[in-house]
């Protein structure tokens, strides 16, 4: 009986419970690190919209406090140096005003109407404070010959054009889900908190910053608030992978000095040390390998520069923060399918685990105190901090309540021989109430990337939890080129593309099968992106039989059509040639080449606003498959980009996915 009454108090967990979490932001400290302010947004699948607001948490053991509550998208809090204001990123209705772009607002921490700074004509993409905590440097799109006070008109004027054509002779014109805006490049400006006035710094010069994604990261402002280091591209035609430089302006002149620039590197994310005569970056030597990782390095202000994570086989991730002696940096690396905060310091080039995940998606230091927004697969993103004495305590349950009201599986890290005889790893993840006594169907769940890793984290759009409360064991295998298992392990695959993955997945599979809890007649895979990729590939390479069923999102099918998409120069790089130059190579690593082979049930799925993976890539499969009789379905949509954003569309996405499985596994 009172196994019973647990099992109907704890249900399993549904893509219904997962879109009423809170899902929390990146925190941004106080200055004495008492308090954090983070966005929060919550979902409603009724209204099939979200809703964003700001929420204080203290650092001490306080409760949190809803900060805003007029607006719908509040997002992007960040605190003012003198403690008094926390500036953030919204579109509201103020004096009358109706915002059209996002717009900048400060709201004091003890409440209180926000207000508007200023009016930016194209909206505010990202932003930071002076120290003196009277301006504030934010990014905004601009068109480049026309002058400051000539924008609101430039954008009233395109905004009234009857034409709906984009026309660009630019190689770089759209990004993932989004066109970049026509005609217009991202400039740093700065304006005045107390009277709104902009300055565009970049105004009557050849700089901008990267077009791909032009956030905080891209510059920072010196500790004396007298100069801002940025990252630009030199090139005269902008591209995705082009190597981009360092140069530092001069607030009050608007000189521009190249601090570095060397064709061989790539350079980015800068950050000035607290006394300022060091400079923090992340470099990448491209000229040894597309797929060289991003290094921490430092150049001194004598112009001399040193990379020193050389000898540390991980990937450094901005954003870098140094220690607050200036004798280390804070920054973030995957290590082995987990992602840590770590403190590299500079004397002895040592790096040393400070937060361990899980996953740390995003941190924050100051006044003694780091507040770390971390993850796992037993919860979603949650906000904790770490005191100067290294005892760690949680700053929020906004979750809790709902996390407990149901069971979830435990998961687990093992390992086997795949590929060229290396070790490769896997996390299982059971289900609710799992058994070895009894058989379990398996879902292989398959990366995408590939350069990318599954390991001990929240995945919204692929929930490990919400899988296996439907019974199945999910295999989510870290096969060669992921990334987090050293350089050499990710190059491996270069130029020869689904070899070694596959050997990987299918010895994998192998492993499971001689686990005595694995039912061997029901065996799926399914796969995003990279992961629609190889459950393709499989589908020409693998005898029919061994998976009952496979599902393709916004899979890769025909690398010479993928030339379509907004990442066509990496393609030549990954694949070792150009399709015009080696048609055949090229086609070797193509699962349309293998096409007469499919005969696996196919559930393909794709966003019409797809543009790293172009819908036609999906539309292509399914009509393959369907002009060959294999079973396949459909389901697309005209409102989705690379992943399925809204409440409702999700609902179905995991409906028809779980509907298709379970009509092409037999039955126990």
């Amino acid at each position: 009986m009172k196994q019973r009454a647990k099992a109907s108090a704890e249900p399993t967990f549904t893509v219904d419970a997962l879109w009423a979490l809170d899902r929390i932001g990146e925190a941004s400290l106080g200055p004495d690190g008492a308090q954090a302010v983070a966005g929060v947004t919550r979902y409603s699948m009724e209204t099939n919209k979200a809703q964003s607001s700001l929420w204080l948490f203290s650092t001490l053991g306080g409760e949190p406090r809803r900060l805003t509550e007029a607006g719908e998208k509040d997002g992007n809090p960040q605190w003012s140096p003198r403690g008094d204001l926390i500036a953030f990123v919204a579109k509201r209705e103020q004096a009358g005003v109706k915002d059209e772009e996002a717009q900048l607002y400060v709201i004091p921490p003890d409440g209180g109407e926000a207000r508007r700074v200023g009016q930016v004509p194209a909206g505010v993409e990202a932003f930071k404070w002076f120290p003196d905590g009277r301006r504030i440097a934010f990014v905004a799109w601009v068109w480049p010959d026309r002058k400051a006070a000539e924008q609101a008109e430039a954008l009233r004027e395109f905004k009234a054009r009857k034409e709906t054509a984009y026309v660009t002779d630019e190689a770089l014109y759209r990004f993932w889900d989004h066109h970049i805006p026509m005609g217009r490049v991202p400039h740093l400006h700065v304006m005045d908190v107390a009277t709104g006035k902009a300055r565009d710094l970049f105004e009557g010069t050849p700089f901008e910053l990267g077009r791909a994604e032009p956030d905080a990261n891209a510059f920072d402002i010196s500790p004396d608030g007298r100069r801002i280091v940025f990252a630009f591209d030199p090139a005269a035609e902008k591209q995705l992978d082009n190597r981009f430089a360092l140069a530092e302006i001069d607030v009050r002149t608007r000189q521009v000095q190249t601090l570095l620039r060397d064709g061989d590197w790539d350079f980015s994310a800068p950050r000035y040390s607290h006394g300022g005569a060091h400079l923090a970056f992340l470099a990448s030597h491209q000229a040894r390998g597309h797929n060289r990782p991003t290094q921490l390095a430092v150049l001194d202000q004598h112009g001399r520069w040193a990379v020193f994570s050389e000898g540390w086989d991980h990937e450094v991730s901005a954003p870098l923060r140094w220690a607050e002696d200036d004798q280390a940096v804070l920054f973030t690396a995957e290590d082995r399918g987990r992602r840590h905060l770590w403190q590299f310091a500079l004397g002895d080039r040592r790096a040393d685990i400070v937060f361990e995940g899980g996953h740390v998606g995003s941190f924050d230091a100051r006044g003694g105190f780091i507040a770390v927004n971390h993850d796992s697969v037993q919860f979603p993103p949650r906000l904790s901090v770490l005191d100067g004495d290294g005892a760690v305590r949680r700053m929020e349950a906004l979750n809790d309540e709902r996390l407990a009201a149901h069971r979830f599986g435990r998961h687990e890290e093992v390992s086997f021989t795949g590929a060229r005889g290396d070790d490769v790893q896997m996390w299982l993840i059971h289900p609710p109430g799992f058994s070895a006594r009894r058989k379990w169907p398996v879902m292989h769940v398959i990366h995408g990337g590939p350069h990318t890793a599954f390991g001990d984290s929240w995945h919204w759009r692929w929930n490990h939890q919400v899988f296996a409360a439907q019974g199945y064991v999910v295999a989510c295998v870290n096969y060669h080129g992921s990334s987090s298992f050293g350089f050499e392990f990710l190059d491996s695959i270069t130029g020869h593309w689904g070899e070694y993955e596959l050997q990987d997945i299918e010895a994998a599979t192998d492993w499971l099968l001689a686990r005595p809890w694995v039912d061997s007649r029901r065996i799926v895979a399914t796969g995003g992106s990279y992961g629609g990729y190889m459950v393709a590939w499989m589908n020409g390479h693998v005898p029919a039989g061994r998976y009952q069923a496979y599902v393709c999102h916004a899979g890769c099918f025909d690398w010479q059509a993928m030339y379509a998409d907004d990442a066509c120069s990496w393609h030549r790089k990954e694949l070792g040639a150009a399709y015009w130059d080696d048609p055949a190579k090229v086609a070797a690593q193509s699962p349309v080449s293998f096409a007469r082979q499919f005969a696996t049930p196919t559930l393909v799925i794709h966003g019409q606003l797809d543009y790293r993976v172009p819908d036609a890539q999906g539309l292509a499969y399914y009509n393959t498959l369907k002009s060959q009789g294999v079973p396949a379905r459909l389901v697309w949509f005209p409102d989705e980009n690379h992943w399925v954003l809204k409440p409702r569309n999700s609902r179905l996405w995991y409906g028809e996915f779980f509907a298709w499985l379970q009509r092409h596994l037999p039955r126990r």
